[in-house]
């Protein structure tokens, strides 16, 4: 694992770095994106922080100054050629400020970090969670550091034998997993609830929207479950992940437009490879 922070790359990286008043360790205010590397080369970074932009613009932070995020990215990635595939976590917060919700002024904080992963497993299992997700929060469509909630939805899901858990949202409709988009067939068709869903607004999902097509629609998740004949996850490290189970419920894994979606993606991968 390798951290940068602030211009600086540490020579320990679990050495303590962020200060105890950091916004972003007191209440969660920041905002982070996980991007893929292959080989030591970031997967659409552009993208990411194009969107690391627009999630600070929306709870109110300031923009990072994409260069010296560009400077941490390339500081945790020497050496990392070696690596078939890694993450990079870049994080901006608040910065120090009083210990409590209102901001003082203490100049924001980036974090750059980056380990070696493992590849996920081509198929997977979901539990749908009794929580819902707020389509109207302040902070729906934000990847924001505030992630408790997450935490609590993915080990339920753990405890009830998946490994990833799916939220609906307040009117009832299916939106997200706690780090995934999902896609669903029904009737042959490939679709995924749309932003209004409350959902963020996946890379991954972007780009299999791009490169497969679907339709963006928000239906009961009752009804999907219940009617999908196949369905997936997408995410950042997951890429295309087909789902053998959602809850007491098999789906072929991967069915036909699954498989097709999957293949899709490794093919045109390569594409956007972002140096």
């Amino acid at each position: 694992m390798r951290a940068w922070i602030d211009g600086d790359l540490l020579a320990d990286p679990t050495q303590g770095a962020v200060a105890v008043t950091d916004h972003g360790f007191t209440v969660g205010d920041g905002v982070f994106e996980a991007v893929k590397t292959l080989d030591g080369v970031p997967f659409a970074l552009t993208r990411h922080l194009t969107r690391l932009q627009r999630s600070a613009e929306g709870v109110g932070l300031p923009a990072p100054d994409l260069d010296d995020v560009r400077s941490g990215v390339a500081a945790v990635l020497d050496g990392a050629q070696d690596d078939p595939i890694g993450r990079l976590r870049i994080t901006w917060t608040a910065g120090p400020h009083p210990m409590g919700s209102g901001r003082g002024g203490g100049p924001a904080t980036l974090v750059v970090a980056y380990s070696a992963i493992d590849r996920a497993r081509p198929e997977t299992t979901v539990v749908t969670v009794p929580w819902t997700r707020n389509e109207n929060g302040a902070t729906a469509g934000l990847k924001t550091t505030s992630y408790a909630e997450n935490v609590i939805a993915l080990a339920h899901a753990h405890r009830h034998g998946g490994t990833e858990a799916v939220f609906a949202n307040t009117a009832g409709n299916l939106c997200e997993g706690t780090g995934s988009n999902v896609f669903y067939v029904v009737d042959g068709e490939l679709r995924t609830p749309s932003l209004a869903a409350g959902c963020l607004a996946g890379i991954t999902r972007e780009l299999v929207l791009e490169w497969c097509g679907a339709r963006e629609v928000d239906e009961p998740l009752a009804d999907v479950r219940a009617r999908a004949s196949e369905a997936f996850l997408v995410s950042t490290t997951r890429d295309v992940q087909a789902i053998a189970r959602w809850d007491d419920r098999d789906l072929p894994a991967p069915g036909p437009v699954t498989k097709q979606c999957a293949e899709t993606w490794a093919a045109r991968e390569a594409e956007t490879m972002d140096p």
